[in-house]
Parts: C-alpha cells; structure tokens; sequence
C-alpha cells in the first residue's frame, strides 16, 4: 500500500498572519507526508511583512505564499482537503463554505500577532511567538499516527492539540 499525502488547509479571516505561518511550517516539517494551504474568510490580499520575516528568519519557505480566499478550496473542481484547522477566532465563528470530502477539523486559536500595537520590536515578537505556538501544534499533529486513528479518535485529538499553549482568549470551549 503506497503512503497517501494527506492536504490540510488553515483557515483565518485576512490570511495576512498564523494561517500563512501554519501554511509554511507545515510545507517543511511536513514535506512528503502533507500538503499545506492557508486561506482566508475575508482575505487582504497581502501577507503581513512580520510573518514573512519571522519565517525567513527561521529558515521556512516564503515562496509562493500570498493571501487568497477560502472560496478557492470550496470550488467543485478544488483538491480535496482531509484536514481543516482554523487558527483564528474569527474564522471558526462563521458559516465555512461547504469542503468537498467532509474534511477532519479543529479549531486551533491563535492570538492574533498582526492585532499588537507598538514598536516593531513587539510587532515580531508577537509573530515569533505565534510561530512558535503553532509550530508546536504542528509537531504534534504531524507525529500523529493518523492512519491508525479512526475518524472520532483522531477528531478528538485534534482538538486537544488546539488546547496547547497559545490558545487565543476568545476561544469557544471545546465540548
């Protein structure tokens, strides 16, 4: 049985911030094993200059990510995504588009880095800690032995990786 390529989609309102992030951890840490995409509700059509240097600077690629919308990964003709984590709180408040395939989701809450005010300083501090927090939760999903997990388990586990540290403080409670 040849091993399968899993697609995961992170999903936040601008795709400016954490999903582009989540977008490019994933593609390194996951590469052979997932393809990642990022998308947003409401997206502003640029990435945001921190995620991309935080990124650089932790040596993941940049090339190719740009902020684009959901609808994209909604289309009849659209790959279709075993995954789908929402990074913002946002995102996982309003109606998603209906994703061919019934996708395995979760809400993995992050603050928002691109929502601090002040100097740059703080600015990429903000998105080196997002990064990190959503590194975490990717290092623990990609460890998971999902073919040997069924649908409620994994589903379960999922969620519980949205709980590590760096939950967002407007997150819903997971039932």
């Amino acid at each position: 049985m040849s091993d399968r390529t899993f697609n995961v989609l992170f999903l936040c309102t601008g795709n400016t911030a954490r999903s582009i992030l989540a977008e490019s951890i994933l593609r390194k840490d996951g590469a052979g094993r997932f393809n990642a995409f990022s998308a947003g509700s409401k997206p502003r059509g640029v990435v945001n200059p921190f995620a991309l240097k935080v990124l650089e600077a932790s040596q993941y690629p940049t090339e190719g990510l740009r902020s684009k919308s959901w609808q994209e990964f909604a289309e009849p003709d659209a790959q279709v995504m075993d995954f789908v984590f929402t990074v913002c709180d946002n995102a996982a408040g309003e109606v998603c588009p209906v994703w061919p395939g019934q996708p395995t989701s979760a809400h993995w809450g992050i603050d928002d880095p691109a929502a601090v005010e002040g100097s740059d300083i703080d600015k990429e501090r903000a998105f080196v800690q997002a990064f990190r927090f959503l590194k975490n939760r990717i290092d623990a999903f990609t460890a998971l032995p999902i073919k040997r997990l069924d649908s409620v388990a994994l589903g379960a586990v999922l969620q519980e990786i949205g709980l590590f540290a760096g939950v967002s403080f407007g997150r819903p409670k997971v039932a």
